[in-house]
């Protein structure tokens, strides 16, 4: 059994314990303190909004102890915000966050709430088959350096990409019925 966290103070959290329920070999938890987050063996920055989460992470004193969990090999999964969050840099922002992927995001790049869209891909490391991808003011990756491997480009803007322990993707597979990236960052853990 691995268990397996949603950082829980904001953004599609129950969603993401929903899904990682669907696994017998998993035992999905909320996180919000450095307690609960020895407890994992991977976990899930959910989509949100990445200034108020980053902010929180901040007041609940996380920041440090996530960046070292991650830097010390914990698989990170960010999805949307979560993205945003893990970046190394953030276009047009001199802040960022948790400072762990060699990425460049840049913020709300497909515009409003109005914006939001869905498609259909294959990415061959994730399914054979095509599987649904939602976006929802979501960010694209700009510029990857380092041992960043791409995952998946919807018009040739960088969506999926993972480096070692961490992998990111702007849309939200938590909010559609596919258990393609679920299992995937499953395995990543196992």
């Amino acid at each position: 059994m691995i268990t397996i966290g949603v950082l829980g103070i904001q953004g599609a959290v129950s969603e993401h314990i929903d899904k990682l329920r669907s696994f017998n070999e998993v035992k999905a938890i909320v996180v919000k303190t450095k307690e609960e987050l020895n407890l994992v063996q991977g976990i899930i920055i959910p989509g949100g909004e990445s200034t108020a989460i980053g902010k929180l992470l901040e007041d609940f004193s996380l920041i440090e102890p996530l960046r070292e969990r991650i830097e010390k090999g914990l698989p990170v999964w960010g999805t949307c915000a979560g993205m945003i969050l893990l970046a190394k840099k953030i276009s047009k922002d001199p802040k960022a966050y948790l400072k762990v992927m060699n990425i460049e995001v840049k913020r709300n790049a497909y515009g409003s709430q109005l914006e939001s869209f869905q498609e259909q891909k294959i990415i061959k490391e994730i399914s054979k088959e095509p599987i649904p991808i939602v976006f929802i003011r979501a960010p694209y990756v700009e510029r990857i350096w380092g041992t960043v491997d791409i995952l998946a480009e919807v018009d040739g803007k960088i969506v999926a990409c993972r480096e070692k322990n961490m992998l990111a993707t702007s849309f939200h597979p938590e909010l559609t019925e596919d258990l393609s990236f679920h299992k995937y960052f499953v395995e990543m853990i196992s």
